[in-house]
């Protein structure tokens, strides 16, 4: 599958693009060359035991009749849970109720999660004794450029933390990494390593996903991680059969490839071709490794029935009762929230309401996805960089003044977290929420559930909305109180058929259920169930979707709606309008 693979090898990229189908694949591969290999997941949605059969868990395990290979899943939830008690415990008996939750919360990001991980697999990534056992040993995501550089930085973490310099998002996260500064360096290096690691960027031909893997590209690059790879994975066949939807899939993925960046289609790279079976079990993994031929079966026993699934159509319905308020779409990249929001501003505009539009996506083009106005509709664009670099500005004003250089790096540092945007961004959300209520506002991206209570933990986003707006009376209706409140806003979930979309999203639901703000919906976009196609291997995908659609209708959605996948990009009113028909596009028969 690769070539000349060495000591390690690190599978990275967005949720759902498949890295972890590579990675068993290419353990199986080594595995039958001859070779002994160590499969490690830090995956939160790691299925490495299901792919293999095998109940592995936080344990180096062997795989069930595949002689030579180990694994281990490194759970990073655990691992952050074991985290922040190693830094909460000892203040238990000196700090109030009130001072902890704030510690707490601030350690309940994905920071601490990604640094807790990055913890548990620098031990066996340095672990000399336990690494001459295995000839390679394969990670199942890798830690960013961001969490690298944080490591590598100099000075003591917690005296930093200690005298007060430094609150905002991954400062606390590292307060507990002192003691293990020595085998973090040790790690960097091994990482930076040519000759020891290789790091395989999964994508697949999506711009969003080309779009991150071209970021961490860069990003890794600059820290010295420069041993790279492409691994283009989920490519549409060549063999349409003359199907509409299947030829304009083809075309889609071809003009991604095309319009990627340079410097990341200039790397080494290989293509996987998308295949009908989901990667589980040995003797599909096995078929995958080989590149041997799909097994569509026929027609006839693939058809599609599907009827009657909800339609986006129905759920504005709902949506329009009151006439006015906040609809927010919340969701990992690539799913679709800039398209699912433009299709319910569009059709709520065209049935008479006044209707605000906004987003923070830089990757949003909403303007080019209207392709034209509307009346009632406008749209306004809050510019992440902009307000990031304000906040930026600010905080090294403030927290900055009087630190010397080493703190001043620390805290610079820390202001590059993606923590950072969000809580840039949702200050500046709070001008616009005041809107909802006059009128509908659709709001495409918002911040985690984590963000909100931390932000709410620290008093910072009440202060700066009563800076704002000069209220001192204490009566003011704070944006985390409309968020709060479903007669005011909806919350909407936005995700793709997928196993790791619809976990990733269930996580995200967690988050916000934390801080008190139930989702109102879900919106599971691009589903070749409610889609028309003759494809065979299209149609039997679409079985495989049946699962993850249980799985939103029964357990973790009050109510849901699901899109067709469309033969063309949703560009235009009129367009984004037919995303709202009442009746879903009839399957397959």
């Amino acid at each position: 599958m690769f070539a000349n693979l060495p000591k390690f090898v690190f599978f990275t990229g967005k949720g759902g693009v498949g890295k972890t189908s590579l990675a068993c694949a290419t353990s199986l591969s080594l595995v039958n060359a001859g070779h002994k290999v160590l499969l490690v997941s830090t995956d939160p949605a790691s299925n490495v035991g299901q792919v293999f059969d095998t109940d592995i868990g936080n344990k180096i395990t062997p795989i069930n009749n595949v002689m030579g290979l180990d694994a281990i899943e490194i759970n990073p939830e655990e691992a952050a849970a074991d985290y922040r008690e190693r830094i909460v415990g000892p203040m238990r008996s000196i700090l109030p109720p009130d001072a902890l939750r704030s510690i707490e919360e601030q350690l309940s990001g994905a920071c601490t999660i990604e640094i807790a991980a990055f913890d548990e697999f620098t031990a066996l990534l340095t672990d000399n004794e336990l690494l001459t056992r295995y000839d390679h040993v394969l990670f199942d995501t890798a830690p960013t450029g961001h969490t690298i550089r944080m490591l590598k930085l100099p000075g003591a973490w917690s005296g930093f933390l200690e005298a007060g310099k430094g609150d905002a998002s991954c400062l606390g996260p590292l307060a507990g990494l002192d003691k293990q500064r020595t085998r973090y360096a040790a790690a960097v290096d091994r990482l930076s390593d040519k000759d020891l690691t290789r790091l395989i960027l999964v994508t697949r031909p999506r711009p969003s996903a080309l779009n991150e893997v071209a970021r961490t590209s860069k990003e890794l690059a600059e820290i010295g991680i420069e041993n790279q790879e492409l691994a283009i994975n989920g490519m549409m066949p060549q063999e349409t059969g003359g199907d509409s939807l299947a030829e304009a899939l083809l075309q889609r993925d071809k003009d991604a490839l095309s319009s990627a960046a340079p410097e990341v289609m200039a790397l080494p790279r290989t293509i996987f071709a998308l295949r009908s079976e989901n990667l589980v079990g040995l003797e599909a993994l096995k078929r995958f490794a080989a590149d041997a031929p799909d097994n569509l079966g026929s027609a006839e026993t693939i058809a599609m029935t599907d009827q009657g699934l909800p339609t986006l159509g129905a759920m504005v319905d709902d949506i329009e009762t009151p006439g006015k308020g906040l609809i927010m779409f919340m969701g990992k990249g690539g799913v679709g929230k800039t398209t699912m929001a433009a299709a319910v501003a569009t059709e709520l505009a065209a049935r008479g309401h006044e209707v605000l539009l906004t987003t923070t996506d830089p990757a949003a083009h909403i303007t080019e996805t209207l392709a034209g106005g509307l009346n009632g509709l406008t749209v306004s664009r809050i510019d992440p960089a902009l307000e990031t670099a304000r906040y930026r500005d600010h905080v090294m004003l403030t927290k900055g003044k009087g630190l010397d250089d080493q703190a001043r790096a620390m805290l610079e540092e820390d202001l590059r977290s993606p923590c950072t945007e969000e809580i840039a961004v949702f200050q500046a959300f709070s001008r616009v929420i005041r809107e909802s209520s006059k009128h509908f506002v659709v709001m495409d991206t918002a911040p985690t559930g984590h963000t909100l209570l931390l932000l709410d933990a620290t008093g910072s986003y009440h202060r700066d909305i009563v800076r704002h707006t000069g209220d001192t009376t204490g009566k003011l209706v704070t944006p985390m109180m409309r968020l709060q409140d479903p007669a005011q806003t909806k919350i909407m979930i936005v995700t793709l058929p997928e196993t790791t979309p619809v976990l990733e999203a269930a996580h995200l639901q967690n988050d916000l259920q934390r801080a008190d703000i139930e989702p109102w919906g879900w919106i599971i976009n691009s589903s070749l169930s409610a889609a028309k196609t003759q494809q065979p291997l299209l149609q039997k995908r679409a079985q495989s979707e049946r699962e993850q659609i249980a799985k939103v209708r029964d357990v973790l959605s009050k109510r849901y709606a699901v899109v067709p996948m469309q033969a063309a990009e949703p560009v235009g009113v009129e367009m984004l309008k037919s995303l709202c028909e009442t009746a879903t596009k009839p399957a397959a028969a």
